[in-house]
């Protein structure tokens, strides 16, 4: 019995040579996230949206940096359609809408902090392995400290820009509620963002953040100090464990994927509502099917959920974990199985579904 082997098979030569082509631009584009990350880090994606055309001399007394090196990082940054060259007088641009994505930090669109959670997966290769090779479980805390730092600075203009705006008067009648002085818990409520979010547009609202990492309840805590006069409370509580507390909102932001009983923390929140209250899950955008999800934004959701979201689920007590694509079909059929009585889609964004589900 023989094995057929790669160099052994008809290999077409035009699928060849067009492979090839997507593999060198990915890797162009994987080893550019690095030099991405460092001109995040270095402030000069910041100092070019200030500008006008601009050399690498200027751009580097302006930052500090190294001339040399700075007009090498420029020139990748050309060659990626990043920045704009002007060949005859050596200046670089960086256009307005390019700016909105990688140097404005309060920008619904801003995307140079998701190369810290790139960063962070780099670093947590070995964990990984060490999971593929063992039960998969990866603790919500056990990861590189820039998985945190990305997450916190990625979602907060996310959640801004979006929650009390688009989100939540999706959903039925629970703005009025919130402005009437409404309970709201945020479960898995991580660094604190969205919690602040709701708190400061509906200051007459209760508002409580719970999460088992304790390191991101501190941060939570710490980022509503700075917040100012914003009335918000922070727990450390798993999502099973969920007080019940006559809540006319509870939400699940980007989380319910995450946990290892997803239905149990479902059934906690139905518990946990008041009588007409309202449970909210937003989850990546997915389709419900692997071919509904055969583009950039199921991929890249896909990676994620292979260094953390199904990791951190499969390192918790339950069953088979949903991963980060699992699907509005999936995740309605979930919730009415915990109990509610409806779940519908309520909003969709090229980024997230958003799901209201009613007891």
């Amino acid at each position: 019995m023989t094995t057929e082997t790669t160099t052994d098979a008809a290999i077409d030569e035009a699928r060849l040579g067009s492979f090839i082509e997507q593999a060198v631009r990915e890797l162009a584009a994987a080893a550019s996230a690095a030099v991405i990350y460092v001109g995040d880090k270095l402030g000069l994606y910041r100092e070019l949206a200030g500008r006008g055309p601009t050399t690498a001399s200027e751009l580097a007394a302006a930052t500090g940096t190294n001339e040399r090196l700075v007009l090498e990082w420029l020139r990748n940054q050309a060659a990626g359609g990043y920045v704009d060259h002007d060949e005859a007088i050596g200046t670089f641009t960086l256009p307005p809408e390019h700016a909105a994505v990688l140097a404005d930090d309060a920008s619904p669109v801003f995307m140079a902090a998701q190369y810290d959670v790139v960063a962070s997966m780099w670093a947590d290769t070995a964990k990984v392995m060490h999971a593929f090779r063992g039960d998969g479980g990866i603790d919500w805390g056990d990861h590189d400290h820039r998985l945190y730092d990305g997450i916190a600075r990625s979602f907060r203009p996310v959640f801004e820009a979006n929650l009390a705006t688009e989100w939540l008067p999706a959903l039925d009648g629970v703005v009025d509620k919130l402005r009437g002085g409404g309970r709201v818990a945020d479960v898995g409520c991580g660094s604190g963002n969205s919690t602040v979010t709701m708190a400061t547009a509906f200051p007459d609202a209760t508002v409580v953040g719970y999460d088992r990492h304790w390191p991101s309840i501190a941060t939570a805590r710490s980022r509503a100090q700075r917040a100012g006069r914003v009335e918000v409370r922070f727990d450390v509580v798993d999502a099973v464990d969920l007080p019940e507390g006559d809540f006319d909102l509870i939400c699940f932001f980007d989380a319910l994927h995450d946990m290892g009983d997803p239905k149990a923390a479902a059934e906690g929140a139905r518990r946990a509502l008041a009588d007409g209250g309202t449970v909210v899950v937003v989850e990546p955008k997915a389709g419900d099917t692997l071919a509904d999800n055969q583009n950039s934004v199921s991929r890249m959701f896909y990676a994620g959920s292979v260094f953390m979201c199904t990791p951190s689920a499969l390192a918790q007590p339950g069953p088979e974990a949903l991963g980060a694509q699992a699907g509005p079909a999936t995740m309605c059929g979930l919730l009415e199985d915990a109990g509610f009585r409806t779940a519908r889609v309520a909003h969709e964004s090229p980024l997230n579904t958003v799901i209201e589900a009613r007891p």
